[in-house]
């Protein structure tokens, strides 16, 4: 089989390539491998569907037909990928060869999952797709199953955002993390501290310094032991502690990987070498030391490579890009700065709200944290901010 340009990968960074590119050019010719069923959600869309009403079908906005008419491409459904042979141009799959003119690899990210130890530890559950979410789901039942009680292990964005979400599902929720506060990537002291008496409001409750190293079953529930001996009941255990760029595949083929695959610019992995291109963007992707597994800085990759694939090489730019965090009990808005910075935060706490910034020696702000009341000023702040490449 030969595709013009084929994409491996049918999330969130693969189809808003697709989209790009056909926006460009209508005849080149693209193909999409996906390892699941081929259609389109979005993926950040799973950790507050309870809120929202949506139902696992109701999540899929785009059937795999439907999503290949749109873009007029070839989609392959639950197939995966062994092998990619650069000099030969040729990536094998499970229903055989493909041939490339250009090749793109967008094969997302995958959640890290803690060594525990108990005979409950094989039932903790992780949600990075669809069918993850399905799953969490149907452990979840419905009012008559009884199951109320969900651990979460982890206290960064993702675990934050399904904790706000069960909660105002009804379900009781205990958040276990070894850092000393909620958001510990994100958020400076005090805005943390306002973060978590929001949560804490609504019925959140943390657990921090505090990992689970035994996972038991019992008749009815899991018996969680943390690291200080003490136990904890649960009807169900959510693990969202982060996940790891998906980069087998590369590195089995001799790709370049450090944490995700490395790519120069323009998004390439194989610059300067006498093959056919190949690509890679979404959250497998390492570009100038940076592997950042959120929706803006997809969107920015791919509106690059589109580019770069319809004829005209385009270097790849990140203007500062807030992240949103979806917990409506504390609305939160961070920009991070620009890796490597040099400052301090200053941290303004009010009533309603928290203004942070991260300002560099000069005084000059280069990122900032605005809670409550405060996120209203994201849009105007954020232009003021540092480039992050």
């Amino acid at each position: 089989m030969n595709a013009g340009v084929l994409i491996v990968g049918s999330g969130m960074a693969g189809v808003s390539l697709a989209r790009e590119l056909r926006k460009l050019d209508a005849n080149i010719g693209i193909t999409l491998i996906s390892a699941d069923a081929g259609g389109f959600y979005s993926k950040p869309n799973l950790s507050n569907a309870l809120a929202a009403g949506k139902s696992v079908e109701q999540l899929m906005m785009t059937q795999r037909d439907a999503l290949a008419a749109q873009l007029k491409m070839q989609i392959h459904s639950d197939v995966q990928v062994t092998a990619i042979d650069a000099q030969s141009a040729t990536v094998a799959t499970s229903i055989g060869d493909f041939e490339y003119q250009h090749l793109v690899l967008a094969l997302g990210a995958r959640p890290i999952r803690l060594s525990l130890a108990g005979d409950g530890a094989e039932d903790v559950l992780s949600v990075n797709h669809l069918d993850h979410y399905a799953e969490f789901r149907r452990a979840l039942g419905g009012k008559s199953d009884g199951k109320k009680r969900v651990a979460i292990l982890g206290a960064g964005l993702i675990g934050c955002e399904f904790a706000n979400d069960l909660r105002h599902g009804g379900f009781e929720v205990e958040v276990f993390d070894l850092a000393p506060q909620a958001l510990g990537r994100l958020l400076p002291t005090h805005a943390a501290a306002f973060f978590q008496q929001r949560m804490e409001n609504a019925g959140v409750k943390f657990h921090f310094n505090t990992g689970i190293a035994h996972v038991e079953k019992s008749a009815h529930h899991y018996r969680l032991t943390d690291n200080h001996g003490a136990s904890h009941n649960a009807d169900i255990v959510l693990s969202a502690i982060g996940l790891i760029p998906e980069t087998a595949l590369a590195k089995a083929s001799g790709l370049p990987v450090n944490r995700g695959i490395v790519v120069n610019g323009h998004l390439q992995v194989n610059a300067g070498k006498d093959q056919a291109p190949i690509y890679a963007l979404g959250d497998c992707t390492e570009v100038g030391g940076l592997n950042l597994p959120f929706i803006l800085p997809i969107m920015a990759q791919a509106r690059a490579m589109a580019k770069t694939l319809a004829g005209t090489l385009t270097e790849l730019h990140y203007a500062a890009m807030p992240i949103v965090v979806k917990t409506p009990a504390c609305p939160t808005v961070v920009c991070p700065p620009p890796q490597g910075s040099n400052g301090v935060w200053q941290e303004e706490v009010g009533a309603d709200g928290v203004r942070a910034f991260f300002v560099g020696a000069d005084a000059k702000p280069l990122g900032f944290a605005l809670l409550g009341s405060a996120t209203t000023e994201r849009q105007a702040l954020a232009a003021q901010m540092p480039a992050w490449l």
